[in-house]
């Protein structure tokens, strides 16, 4: 009787904890829960959860929505005036609105609005994989709404399209893509998820990864048009109904992200602390000496 009434202790408390826990079943610490692309949510499907969980969906569809209204509209507008823009512009455009929207909804949900970093999470346990279903379709609908404002805002025209398009063979976007991806999540991986990167980099995670993203955008955008995102390429396509080597920019930031956070994974080795001969000062604290 008495092993009884701990297990059910024990399982009122577990309850009680629904929702904080993540793919490895662990609780994660709370200032993992606060920082952009790390354990976002919950596993269980609790009432109390439940609101929590629409939360972060809602976060997550908001932010692909600005994601998508800002960085395809300054390629909208770049084309049908005259280069207003510029591609510089558009590169700068890309990087700010996924930093901005990292700051204002990473505490939310994560700050995933990548489909290929929520897979790629989920892979290395980082991230419910019972939220996952829940998240893409969170990101596709954002993108699919910021994708129908622009068309419904410009008439654009085939020449003028904000989607992804391979500017020569599929398998050279393909390869580009795998790449830039993996990029992006080596240095999120580097920057984000290790919680050794508060010594070194702090709160500039986000400030990093929009530069990563408009770095990736110069190099290449005029190639494949540096998706590093599903949702980014499947929302402009649905609205213009262009399908064209669409499986480039689904399976490319998959491979790519999958292959960056593993590659960081056997180069972290330990999840110690960094010992004092490589430890780094924060930014801001070598600003205040």
């Amino acid at each position: 009787m008495a092993k009884c009434e701990d297990r059910i202790e024990e399982a009122i408390s577990d309850m009680e904890l629904g929702g904080r826990t993540t793919g490895s079943g662990a609780p994660p610490p709370s200032s993992q829960n606060d920082r952009p692309y790390a354990t976002a949510g919950a596993a269980v499907f609790s009432p109390t959860s439940a609101v929590t969980i629409i939360q972060k969906m809602i976060a997550e569809a908001v932010g692909v929505y600005f994601i998508i209204f800002a960085g395809c509209g300054s390629v909208v507008v770049n084309k049908l005036y005259d280069g207003k823009v510029t591609f510089p512009g558009t590169c700068l455009t890309w990087g700010l609105i996924v930093m901005v929207m990292i700051y204002t909804l990473g505490h939310v949900s994560g700050g995933h609005f990548n489909c290929a970093v929520t897979l790629t999470n989920a892979v290395f346990r980082r991230f419910s994989w019972k939220l996952v279903p829940l998240y893409i379709i969170a990101q596709l609908a954002g993108s699919i709404l910021g994708s129908g404002t622009l068309a419904l805002m410009f008439e654009v025209t085939p020449e003028a399209y904000f989607g992804t398009l391979p500017a020569g063979s599929n398998w050279q976007s393909f390869a580009i893509e795998i790449v830039i991806s993996f990029l992006l999540m080596f240095v999120i991986s580097g920057t984000s998820t290790d919680d050794r990167a508060t010594t070194t980099v702090g709160p500039l995670g986000g400030v990093v990864t929009g530069m990563t993203i408009a770095l990736n955008v110069f190099v290449a955008g005029p190639v494949s048009g540096a998706s590093m995102n599903p949702a980014r390429s499947i929302g402009p396509a649905v609205v213009k109904r262009t399908y064209r080597g669409l499986w480039v920019y689904i399976f490319g930031p998959v491979i790519g992200t999958i292959a960056g956070a593993f590659v960081y994974n056997v180069l972290k080795v330990t999840q110690n602390p960094i010992d004092n001969s490589s430890k780094s000062r924060s930014f801001f604290k070598q600003l205040s000496t």
